[in-house]
């Protein structure tokens, strides 16, 4: 079992956001750093940038960054690096991943990735964990340098529980990994002329089943769940989150955000035009094709099989997807139904300024702070 959760200096009131306007919660925006037929790499970075500067300026609590590997149209492999330029261009907003895979990793390399992070933009870093490989066996093989993969899923909590002794520096006498420290972190406070804050990233559990949710829930941590691609699974997790719950140092109470699919533009057709496309593109990443995000006029003229035609329509009866009012409703509704205490935004589509109007229409409708 991992040591108390809740050691560091985290503090609630990182973790618990503020709604800003009619929104019954806090929103947050997820981001894949998407990559569209046509498109860069450099463009969907940039397109990052630009919606992280937004989300920002219309109050946005947190934007976080998944990990995902060899998949062409998902351009965040590397989480850490991606939140370093955009907390070199944005001031406030929360910045985390969402989530950094932990088997994929040594906890000492996380450890000090997020110290870096934490120097570079104190008090506002997230580091949300998951234990999925974020990618097929094969290249989680590659990844991981073994083909044992189940044994670093089942490892989740012992590699949590080294995670968190180094984020708070504090392995006991006799361990092995007693004089080894994570750099930048709480170590630095204690050399000679050390000022170095002892505050590190709130750690969050990420999942798309009951496992983390139990996990979470014993710790004391917060929990993020995945309903964007988990829809079934999302009331029973979150369920068993709330009855394990044990309160810790950080938390007193439960604190649950979803992942949620979510793409408003600024006619209904249009939308369904867009999440075609990008169903299109969970299909073909689905049947072991992943590519670039394909347009909506490749995504209309495609000959979905049967199967294929059942795929799609089960994947978007989980995206929000329509006009601005529209998706506000959706929104509501599934808030309603979950309890869910923040709802963090997913907008999948092939262009970065469909992505981006989607996240100002969404901030329009909530009527969230207006740019200055």
């Amino acid at each position: 079992m991992a040591p108390d959760a809740a050691a560091g200096t985290s503090t609630a009131e990182e973790i618990r956001g503020t709604a800003h306007g009619t929104a019954p919660v806090p929103l947050s925006v997820l981001d894949l750093v998407t990559v569209g037929a046509g498109r860069t790499a450099t463009d969907a970075v940039r397109t990052s940038v630009d919606i992280a500067r937004l989300a920002e300026r219309r109050g946005f609590h947190r934007y976080w960054v998944a990990e995902h590997h060899s998949m062409p149209g998902v351009a965040s492999s590397s989480p850490a690096v991606i939140l370093a330029h955009l907390a070199a261009h944005t001031d406030r907003i929360r910045l985390g991943s969402g989530g950094v895979m932990l088997p994929n990793h040594a906890p000492l390399v996380i450890a000090e990735q997020f110290g870096t992070l934490e120097a570079m933009a104190p008090g506002r870093v997230d580091l949300g964990l998951g234990r999925a490989p974020g990618t097929d066996g094969a290249t989680a093989a590659a990844l991981r340098r073994t083909d044992r993969l189940n044994e670093g899923a089942d490892d989740f909590p012992q590699q949590l529980a080294e995670l968190i002794r180094f984020l708070d520096d504090d392995f006991p006498d006799g361990h092995p990994y007693r004089r080894i420290h994570a750099v930048p972190g709480p170590v630095q406070a204690t050399s000679p002329g050390g000022v170095q804050s002892a505050h590190r990233p709130p750690v969050w559990l990420l999942g798309s089943s009951g496992f983390s949710a139990r996990l979470a829930g014993t710790l004391g941590l917060p929990f993020a769940f995945a309903h964007h691609f988990s829809a079934q699974n999302t009331i029973p997790a979150l369920d068993l989150y709330r009855e394990s719950f044990r309160p810790s140092a950080v938390l007193d109470a439960p604190y649950a955000l979803i992942g949620v699919s979510a793409l408003a533009t600024d006619d209904e057709k249009e939308a369904r035009r867009q999440v075609l496309a990008a169903a299109l593109n969970m299909v073909r990443l689905r049947t072991g094709r992943p590519g670039l995000v394909p347009t909506p006029e490749e995504a209309e003229a495609y000959d979905f099989s049967p199967m294929e035609q059942e795929f799609v329509q089960s994947w978007n009866s989980n995206v929000i997807h329509g006009t601005a009012d529209e998706v506000r409703a959706g929104l509501d509704d599934l808030r309603k139904r979950t309890g869910a205490d923040e709802l963090m935004l997913t907008a999948n589509a092939h262009g970065g300024d469909v992505r981006l109007r989607s996240y100002e229409l969404i901030a329009d409708a909530y009527g969230l702070p207006a740019p200055a």
